[in-house]
């Protein structure tokens, strides 16, 4: 599977986030339609069926990128000590 890039991860949960919120207030059209948009993509991405498994995806996705950074960033250091 081709993994999204941490940015997008990143943006489409603070969408998903963000159109929740305008759906629990507004409860209009539009804000459905939003939410759902954003739901239907992060499931595609993440290549899960519900939007509680993509956003569990999302997350994990995001804490690997952040550990493989966080080890290539421990390295470099390491390289330039030595």
């Amino acid at each position: 599977m081709l993994e999204p890039h941490p940015k997008t991860l990143r943006n489409l949960l603070a969408r998903y986030a963000e159109a929740r919120i305008a759906h629990a207030h507004n409860g209009d059209p539009s804000a459905a339609r939003d939410l759902e948009d954003v739901a239907y993509t992060l499931c595609v991405l993440t290549a899960t069926a519900s939007v509680e498994d993509a956003i569990v995806v999302a997350d994990t996705l995001l804490a690997t990128a952040r550990d493989s950074h966080a080890v290539g960033t421990d390295q470099a250091e390491t390289d330039l000590a030595a």
